[in-house]
């Protein structure tokens, strides 16, 4: 098989493009530096495409393996045809070569297997060829009372086991199959309790297959390991029955049709249909899980990249009930001042005593922003903060954080490592602050999957899952760059070509030596060598080094290159430093990046992306997103109408729609339908995490404390 020409195909991509790319990954490049750094031989490529090709790559690699191995395994056992060898050859997928090799595979005993040991092989095939005259008297000459075969019946019966099982086993037909199920089956549930569910409405629920919505797929499963729903396929039996029998039936001999129908109909109920039946649920559930994969891992990565909000002094506050309030300070830098614990909620309700200490923190550390947890008592918390904000006369705002994580956080080694004399408890609230100074920095601490965004994440392949996400973390990351004399060794080790090792040989280093003074020493650091800085150094900044291109994407291979660059359009090094830089662009637009291109010997990509960073040194891509909504007072669920017009931030997009905070105990939802005139089939194009929207208010239930929200006319 061709892989370059199916990547090619499959991708709409130029043949160079597909060549360069395996090479580069071939050679071990990263995808965040392939991404960046390599975009004259990828034609561009952006990271989301190149791991899309790194996946699809991978799986042909293993297609193609296994078309190997199982040519090889039929070879060896004497059995490989034309036929084989040709079914083989043309199978697209893993399932089509898993479909051929099943006639040889060796299995467990079954009614056919046991039925072969008794010798009623040949009676089998000579049925199924319609070899016999009279099935009575030939089926006589296989009665053998040792291998219990007693009567004409049961060497019948027998033969038959092996006939329905041949007609299982057909690869031809299970294609057909497989396509009538998908494009005709419909899947069903019903409700096996009679109890209220959140499956109320799935408990007498039908849609075909080829429609059915990928978190329906995940919910049924859910509520069927849940055991609230039976599940179950119906396919079109009478248009597979006549399928299968009208490539085995002839009109030869009315007695032996009788036989094999007979067969057929037991082949398909006791081995095809449970079979089909898996494979399409297995199907249905696969498809559901990488979108729920992918919807999860594009929230997580718009939930990185929310801007940071710098210099800042934050008090981070986790809301409890029973255990109290964990308070904790950090200043703008993100170091710890203090922590305490107060009691303004059930059951101690110490509202005046837990005022009196929030006054003096914020005094005496000069608090900017409170940064209250979504979590447990998170709206009575903030109903205390607002009216402590009334009372007080500063300057002083807050905002609703979302605290997914942070319990894990809190437990974890890292959490010890950073904050070994603070109490398990506290360390929460520690996190809330950071994850508002610098979210990218602070969330990378915490498994992708704890963080609170997507859908079903806890019901996917957790393995599929833990890749995805690795690599959007990781293409987060390399995408801001990262500040090596202050970032985390959780933080490095996201950076392509530094592993968690080798990070915390960069912060060893750092306590031992110092900080770092340019690009070029972390060559120093143990365990890192030629190959990993050339991945890495692009996306290490270093504000503090004499060579102002430390501090930007300019990678140091093209350190040359930019100097020339400057050289030819009147600039200096000093010039980037100082930001003196301003008629770049009218410089350029006079030569022409073309002509400059060619002169200096380097791509139009790679020359565009220079220019960008050598404008804005030290820039944070993150900066120029939405900032958040800093809030003084407080919005009950009471306190909302019909046709309100409210400003909000979307806080999770499922395929269903949008979760919103309109500053209210719960998020609204903005269903799809809702979200424009027009049909929309993915919420995503319409919005993203960290957006700040005007919403209409459209339904109320006061009793599930839920609250229907609309985009339209706005």
């Amino acid at each position: 098989m061709n892989i370059e020409k199916i990547l090619q195909e499959e991708l709409s991509l130029k043949e160079l493009q597909v060549v360069n790319t395996i090479k580069l990954i071939d050679e071990g490049n990263t995808i965040p530096f392939i991404a960046r750094y390599r975009k004259e031989m990828t034609g561009n490529l952006s990271d989301v495409l190149l791991r899309e090709f790194h996946d699809r790559l991978n799986y042909l690699r293993n297609l193609k393996s296994r078309k190997e191995d199982v040519l090889r395994l039929i070879e060896e056992m004497g059995k490989l045809n034309e036929e084989i060898r040709a079914n083989i050859k043309k199978a697209n997928t893993l399932q089509e070569v898993e479909d051929v090799y099943a006639p040889f595979k060796p299995k467990k005993r079954t009614r056919a297997t046991i039925a072969k040991e008794k010798g009623l092989e040949s009676l089998a095939l000579s049925i199924l060829n319609y070899d016999i005259e009279d099935l009575i008297n030939e089926s006589k000459k296989y009665i053998n009372e040792e291998k219990e075969v007693n009567s004409e019946d049961d060497a019948i019966k027998g033969a038959l086991d092996i006939i329905a099982e041949i007609v299982s086993e057909d690869a031809s037909l299970r294609k057909i199959i497989r396509r009538m199920a998908l494009n005709e089956g419909v899947i069903t549930s019903k409700g096996a309790k009679d109890e209220k569910s959140v499956y109320d409405m799935y408990y007498s629920y039908s849609e075909k297959v080829k429609t059915i919505a990928p978190h329906r797929i995940l919910a049924v499963n859910r509520g069927e390991k849940e055991k609230y729903l039976k599940v179950k396929i119906e396919l079109p039996d009478e248009n597979i029955l006549y399928k299968i029998k009208n490539k085995y039936i002839k009109n030869e001999n009315e007695e032996i049709s009788k036989y094999i129908i007979q067969s057929i109909e037991d082949s398909y109920k006791r081995l095809i249909f449970p079979s089909i039946e898996r494979e399409i649920r297995n199907h249905l559930t696969e498809i559901a899980q990488e979108r729920a994969i992918k919807v999860f891992g594009e929230n997580i990565k718009k939930l990185l990249l929310q801007p940071p909000v710098k210099g800042k002094v934050v008090m981070g506050f986790d809301p409890a009930y029973r255990t109290g309030c964990k308070i904790a300070v950090v200043d703008a830098n993100g170091k710890l001042l203090d922590t305490i614990t107060i009691y303004p909620t059930e059951p101690q309700n110490d509202i005046e005593g837990s005022k009196k200490v929030l006054t003096e923190l914020i005094d005496k550390y000069k608090v900017d922003i409170i940064a209250i947890g979504n979590g447990t008592a998170s709206r009575e918390s903030e109903m205390f903060v607002a009216s402590l904000i009334k009372e007080i006369d500063k300057d002083i705002k807050y905002i609703i954080v979302s605290e997914s994580g942070a319990s894990v956080y809190s437990a974890s080694s890292l959490a010890s490592e950073e904050h070994p004399d603070i109490n398990v408890s506290l360390r929460g609230a520690i996190s809330i602050a950071r994850r508002l100074q610098d979210p990218l920095a602070e969330l990378v601490k915490i498994e992708p999957k704890h963080i609170g965004v997507g859908q079903y994440q806890h019901d996917v392949n957790q393995k599929r899952l833990s890749e995805v996400l690795s690599g959007v973390v990781e293409d987060s990351v390399n995408s801001v760059g990262v500040d090596l004399n202050s970032a985390s060794y959780s933080l490095l080790e996201h950076v392509a070509g530094i592993t968690k090792s080798i990070a915390k040989n960069i912060v060893l280093y750092r306590e031992e030596v110092g900080k770092f003074k340019s690009r070029s020493e972390i060559k120093k650091v143990k365990r890192l060598g030629p190959a990993a800085f050339v991945q890495c150094a692009g996306f290490l900044r270093i504000s503090e080094s004499k060579n102002p291109l430390d501090n930007t994407g300019v990678h140091p291979e093209s350190y040359a290159v930019c100097k020339a660059l400057l050289e030819r359009i009147g600039y200096e090094l000093d010039d980037i430093k100082n930001k003196n830089i301003k008629g770049i662009d009218t410089k350029i637009k006079e030569i022409g990046i073309d002509n400059l291109s060619k002169e200096l010997n380097v791509g139009i990509p790679t020359l565009s992306d220079i220019i960008n960073e050598i404008k804005k040194p030290g820039r944070d891509p993150r900066e120029e997103n939405i900032k958040p909504i800093f809030r003084s007072d407080v919005l009950k669920i009471e306190d909302i109408k019909e046709d309100m017009i409210l400003k909000g931030t979307v806080r999770n997009v499922v395929d269903f729609g949008a979760f919103v905070d309109i500053g209210i105990k719960n998020d609204g939802l903005v269903h799809k339908s809702q979200m424009s005139d027009k049909f929309v089939k993915d919420p995503m194009e319409i919005v993203s995490i960290g957006d700040i929207i005007d919403v209409r208010v459209i339904g109320i239930d006061i009793e599930k404390k839920k609250v229907s929200l609309s985009m339209k006319g706005i």
